[in-house]
C-alpha cells in the first residue's frame, strides 16, 4: 500500500494523471472548443503584435492595445461588409466553372479519362452539395458570428489586463492547490512555447503564400483572384497538404483558360513559392519546432481531420508538435524534413 502511495505521488505519474485531467475536461468542453481555440489564436497573435509595436515604440501599453483592436475590428468589418458577398460569388463561381469543365469533352486523352472518372464518381453531385453547404454556412454565419464576438471580447481583456492576470494568476503557486497549478504552469508553458509559435509561423507563412500566388495568378491573367486568394490563404493554413489541394482547382482553370503550358507555368510558380516557404520562410519561423517526417505530417493531418473536421488540418501539427514537446522527443535531425 505504501509503495503504491509513493508510485502515485511521483512527478511523472501526478503529471500524467493532471494531463489526463485536462484532456477529460477539455473533452467535457467541446461544445466550446471553437470559442477556446479561436480566443487562444486571436489572445496569443495580438499579444506578440502588441509587443512588436512596444519595441518599435515606447508608449502605453493599454493604448496600443485598443488602438490596435480597433484597426483589426476596421478592417475586418470594411472587408465582411465590402467583399463578403464577392468572395460567395466567386467561389460559387469557382465551383461553377469547375463543373462546367467536367462536362465537356476535351481533345486531350487524358483530360478525356479524368473527365470520365468525374462523370462515374458522380463527382458534381459531391461539387453541387459544396456549393450548398458552402451558401448555407455563410449565410448562417450568426453563430460561428457570435463564438468569433465572444473571443474577440475575450482576448481584449486578456491582452489588455495581461500583466495583471499574471500576477493575480502566480498566487495560485503559494496556495493549496501549489501542486496542481505546477503541473497545469508547466503544460502551459509548453503549449505557448509549442502550439503558439507553430500557429504563428502557420499563419505569416500562409499570408506570404496567399500573397505571391495570388501576384503570380494576377500575372497569368487568372479570373477569380478574390475568391481564389481566400481559398489560398485557408489552405495555406494546413502544411504540406494544402499546397497540394489547391493544385487541384488551380490547374484545372489554368487548363481552362490557357492550356497545358499555363499549368506547367503555374506548376513552376508553385514549386518556386513551396521553396520559398520550405527553405527561407520555415527555418526563420518554426527552427526546430515542425521538423517532423512528411509522413508523420500526413498521418496526423488525416487522423486531425477525422476526429476534429477542419479545425483538425489546421491544429493537428501545432497540437501534434506540443505532445512530442512534452514528452521531450527531440525532433531534430538529417533526415527529417522541415515542414
Amino acid at each position: 500500500m505504501e509503495n503504491l502511495k509513493n508510485w502515485l505521488q511521483s512527478s511523472g505519474i501526478k503529471r500524467v494523471i493532471i494531463f489526463a485531467i485536462l484532456v477529460f475536461a477539455l473533452f467535457l468542453m467541446r461544445s466550446m472548443i471553437n470559442v477556446i481555440l479561436i480566443t487562444f489564436i486571436i489572445s496569443f497573435l495580438m499579444d506578440r503584435l502588441v509587443n512588436l509595436v512596444l519595441k518599435k515604440v515606447n508608449i502605453n501599453r493599454k493604448f496600443t492595445v485598443i488602438g490596435l483592436y480597433l484597426f483589426i475590428i476596421a478592417i475586418f468589418t470594411v472587408g465582411i461588409s465590402r467583399y463578403l458577398p464577392v468572395i460567395i460569388f466567386e467561389i460559387s463561381q469557382l465551383i461553377g466553372q469547375m463543373q462546367s469543365f467536367f462536362s465537356q469533352k476535351h481533345d486531350n486523352i487524358i483530360m478525356n479519362y479524368i473527365t470520365e472518372l468525374y462523370e462515374r464518381n458522380e463527382i458534381s453531385s459531391y461539387l453541387e452539395q459544396g456549393v450548398t453547404v458552402l451558401l448555407k454556412y455563410f449565410s448562417d454565419i450568426s453563430s460561428f458570428g457570435i463564438q468569433f464576438l465572444i473571443s474577440l471580447i475575450l482576448s481584449i481583456f486578456f491582452v489588455l489586463e495581461k500583466p495583471k492576470l499574471m500576477a493575480f494568476t502566480n498566487k495560485f503557486k503559494y496556495s493549496k492547490v501549489a501542486p496542481f497549478y505546477n503541473e497545469i504552469a508547466y503544460f502551459g508553458s509548453k503549449f505557448v512555447q509549442t502550439f503558439g509559435k507553430v500557429i504563428e509561423a502557420q499563419f505569416i507563412i500562409a499570408l506570404v503564400n496567399c500573397a505571391l500566388t495570388t501576384f503570380a495568378l494576377w500575372i497569368m491573367d487568372f479570373p477569380h483572384l478574390m475568391g481564389l486568394s481566400i481559398l489560398i490563404f485557408f489552405l495555406g493554413l494546413i502544411p504540406v497538404a494544402g499546397v497540394i489541394i489547391s493544385l487541384v482547382p488551380l490547374s484545372l482553370i489554368g487548363y481552362t483558360i490557357g492550356g497545358f503550358m499555363l499549368v506547367i507555368y503555374l506548376l513552376v510558380v508553385i514549386m518556386i513559392i513551396h521553396a520559398i516557404e520550405a527553405y527561407i520562410l520555415n527555418p526563420k519561423l518554426m527552427s526546430s519546432k515542425t521538423n517532423l517526417p512528411v509522413f508523420y505530417t500526413f498521418i496526423v493531418l488525416i487522423f486531425g481531420e477525422h476526429f476534429f473536421g477542419v479545425w483538425g488540418l489546421i491544429v493537428g501539427i501545432p497540437v501534434f508538435v506540443f505532445l512530442l514537446d512534452v514528452l521531450d522527443v527531440q525532433t531534430t535531425g538529417k533526415k527529417s524534413v522541415k515542414v
